[in-house]
């Protein structure tokens, strides 16, 4: 039986505006987006992950109630979350191809630890750090 972890979830504000940062600025493609009454599923994938999806969620009915979600809104936007990791081949020339798109950086591109790393947040305030990949 072979077993692994599929989809892994944020919390976004906005799912609309999450899916324009994620397909727009960041490459990623629509895996599912479906609806059920007003909750939607909706994952995206990096395009070199076809097995992985990214859930784009937000807090609220049916797993929150409106004081649970207003809480974790608050959160997320505080960057609180622990980041996510994008692992890129150049992340200088991935930090200028991503700020052009109009991704903004809270790190730019240093070198440390025996590779280069930068640092930006999602519009709901989810933390990404993307680290160049060792060769």
């Amino acid at each position: 039986m072979s077993q692994g972890v599929q989809v892994v979830s944020l919390y976004v504000r906005d799912q609309d505006e999450a899916l324009a940062f994620y397909v727009d600025k960041l490459g990623f493609r629509v895996h599912t987006d479906v609806r059920n009454g007003s909750y939607r599923w909706l994952t995206v994938q990096h395009p070199e992950q076809p097995s992985f999806q990214l859930g784009l969620f937000v807090p609220g009915p049916p797993v929150h109630d409106a004081a649970t979600a207003q809480t974790l809104n608050a959160i997320v936007a505080k960057g609180a979350m622990p980041p996510l990791v994008l692992s890129v081949s150049d992340c200088r020339a991935a930090h200028e191809a991503m700020s052009a798109r109009g991704v903004e950086f809270t790190q730019e591109p240093v070198a440390r630890f025996g590779t280069v790393d930068a640092g930006f947040r999602d519009p709901s305030g989810n933390g990404w750090k993307m680290i160049e990949a060792r060769g």
